[in-house]
């Protein structure tokens, strides 16, 4: 597949991403009643596709980094990852670049990140140090900023903390568990070492549920071995 072609097909999926996760962002905050028992349905459907959602602006943001959103178009890409990362939690794509350029340099080592040498295999405790990296007191600023615009704007706060603040927090564990814990843990006694210096494994998911995990991006090791290549690509990079 040609630059060209990869760069337009990804450009469509982002924006459509970006346009979905913000159609329902802005439904459930200044639209949803949650004091009617008739809209909880709707909302709890609208809370899982928006953790989903959230997933996949992180994974847009991703694919910028590695220059694979729009090849030959990288500042274009950069600008889209960045707001892909606003959107979702005020993250700086700047100072995210760098560390996750430190975690294929690195991988699962004291030196990766992402990686938790003291609790390898260890979910939980692994989470902790994932999300005090990435979630600091800028990040808080921004959310703690936008959930007060949005106060102002008059959104209710059950509203703000249903349709922003609990995807979010479910999404950032979807992310961790399926695309960073998974992948980089420590095997138990007796399993297979990890493959090469990458130390990344590859879940055995069909087509559907590796989409609806992680985008895609549970498919670890292939995305290691080629990280030019985006999300949506990588199933293919499983076939013999």
């Amino acid at each position: 597949m040609n630059a060209a072609t990869q760069g337009r097909i990804g450009m469509a999926l982002a924006l459509l991403i970006m346009a979905a996760w913000t159609a329902l962002h802005v439904t459930g905050i200044f639209f949803i009643d949650l004091s009617s028992a008739q809209q909880w349905l709707p909302a709890l459907l609208m809370v899982i596709a928006l953790i989903w959602l959230s997933v996949g602006l992180y994974i847009v943001a991703h694919d910028a980094m590695h220059g694979s959103l729009w090849p030959g178009k990288r500042s274009a890409g950069d600008a889209i990852g960045t707001l892909a990362l606003w959107l979702y939690a005020g993250f700086s794509y700047r100072r995210l670049l760098p560390k996750h350029q430190s975690h294929h340099r690195y991988p699962g080592s004291p030196d990766d990140p992402d990686f938790a040498p003291d609790a390898s295999s260890r979910a939980l405790a692994w989470y902790g140090r994932f999300m005090t990296t990435y979630l600091g007191r800028r990040e808080m600023l921004v959310i703690a900023a936008r959930a007060g615009v949005y106060l102002l704007l008059g959104a209710k706060l059950q509203n703000i903390l249903l349709f922003f603040a609990l995807p979010g927090l479910l999404s950032s564990f979807q992310l961790f568990y399926f695309g960073t814990y998974l992948p980089h843990r420590h095997a138990p006694d007796g399993a297979a070492p990890f493959a090469d210096h990458h130390r990344a494994r590859s879940n055995e998911y069909g087509y559907l549920c590796s989409l609806l995990s992680c985008f895609h991006f549970g498919y670890h090791h292939e995305h290691h071995l080629q990280p030019g290549l985006p999300w949506w690509r990588l199933p293919g990079a499983r076939r013999p």
